[in-house]
């Protein structure tokens, strides 16, 4: 039997330190799991040389090779399975970031768990080190790792963040594919008409300034319309540059995105889908929140500054106030307006029987089915509704090039 020197954190977050018999050091690592402590690190007690700091991760020299220097939602859900799949096989939080570090593919996510390695080194326990780096782990991060230091059941908590940010970047991803098809489709329709404004028509001009008749009014129009295109390029592409600049300086302050959200769950058609895009945010949110063990006054707190929508974002903060008196949950979403019925009676149901969690994860699958059948529809229609109207704004033009065409050549036949 060898005796085992360890720096661990109870189920309070307290770290405490001691040493533990076992044949091996995985025994001994057995035995502190048992006994609900979280193992910063662990290694042989040298007698009197008992070391002072975690078991350092020093030495590792810097990886290279790197793909990319910024951190993408890829890296970080990558990040938090790793962890999870180290943590469950019994390796300590300082090992298994020192081991997932050399094999990160950003350069930057490289440096963060280096600086949480030092942080955690120096005493701090996981998540007050992730919040040191708030540009890069959100609050449901530095949350959801808390309750998992706090109950002992970190692997499992993190292996439920790495579903959510799977899950999450998955329907993004499936969102981006819906559109890219029709933002080609309208790029491609731009560029023909505005190659038939700027090449074509102007062609025409000059062959019928050689005739000596009355254009079509259609025709005028036309010409007027490309000369203008024409003479002010320029200016037109640098005021739809600043239109776009300032449109984003407006969103970027409070009034001017709430303002801009409003505007779009005020749209015909399109309301329905930004409504339910953003109660799709919350309840994933809250269902990996809630199953992670968070207390609900918590958890609302959290998805109110993480949701990124300043119009949900006030509605949880009176939901927050209203649970927060005691009034259920269920009642209170009622109460903002802002919830469908079913999502409601569902909220009621799960808190009665105490199945929060999965009721707002089974609205979260039905909420992502429903914006799956609204993407897959729009596409189908956006195709050919497009495909009319370019089609239909370059027959005007060819129309209105021709019937010069028709009246020069009624003239030479007399």
């Amino acid at each position: 039997m060898a005796n085992y020197y360890y720096i661990a954190r109870n189920k309070a977050g307290n770290k405490i330190s001691g040493v533990e018999e076992g044949s091996t050091q995985d025994e001994a690592l057995n035995r502190l799991q048992a006994r609900g402590l979280v193992v910063v690190s662990i290694s042989v007690d040298a007698g009197k040389n008992i070391p002072t700091q975690p078991e350092a991760s020093t030495g590792a020299k810097e990886k290279v090779g790197y793909k990319h220097n910024r951190i993408s939602g890829t890296d970080l859900t990558l990040f938090s399975r790793q962890l999870a799949t180290l943590l469950g096989a019994g390796v300590t939080i300082l090992k298994s970031l020192s081991i997932i570090s050399q094999q990160v593919a950003s350069k930057r996510l490289y440096l963060v768990i280096k600086d949480l390695e030092k942080n955690m080194e120096s005493g701090l326990s996981f998540h007050e080190a992730m919040a040191k780096h708030p540009e890069v782990f959100t609050e449901l991060w530095i949350h959801l790792v808390e309750s998992g230091e706090a109950s002992g059941n970190l692997a499992v908590v993190l292996s439920r963040l790495a579903g959510y940010l799977e899950r999450y970047a998955s329907f993004k991803k499936k969102i981006i594919s819906a559109l890219i098809y029709p933002a080609i489709l309208f790029c491609a329709g731009i560029l023909a008409l505005l190659f038939m404004t700027i090449k074509i028509i102007p062609t025409f001009a000059e062959v019928f300034s050689g005739f000596n008749i009355k254009l079509p009014f259609l025709t005028l129009l036309l010409i007027s319309v490309s000369k203008i295109i024409r003479g002010y390029f320029l200016l037109i592409i640098a005021v739809l540059v600043g239109a776009i600049w300032f449109f984003r300086k407006f969103i970027s302050t409070k009034n001017g995105k709430r303002a801009y959200e409003e505007f779009l769950l005020k749209l015909p058609v399109f309301g329905e889908f930004f409504h339910t895009l953003i109660i799709e945010r919350f309840t994933s949110e809250m269902s990996t929140l809630v199953e992670s063990g968070v207390p609900i006054l918590y958890s609302l707190e959290i998805a109110e500054r993480s949701v990124d929508n300043l119009v949900l974002g006030e509605i949880v903060r009176n939901i927050k106030d209203d649970v927060r008196e005691g009034k259920a949950l269920g009642k209170s979403l009622e109460k903002s307006n802002f919830f469908d019925p079913m999502a409601v009676q569902m909220i009621n149901i799960g808190e009665e029987i105490g199945e929060l969690s999965n009721m707002f994860k089974r609205l979260n699958t039905f909420y992502q089915e429903y914006l799956d059948t609204f993407l897959t529809r729009f596409t189908a229609m956006f195709e050919p509704v497009m495909l009319v109207f370019i089609g239909a704004v370059i027959g005007i033009m060819v129309i209105g090039m021709f019937l010069p065409i028709f009246e020069i050549s009624q003239i030479g036949s007399k």
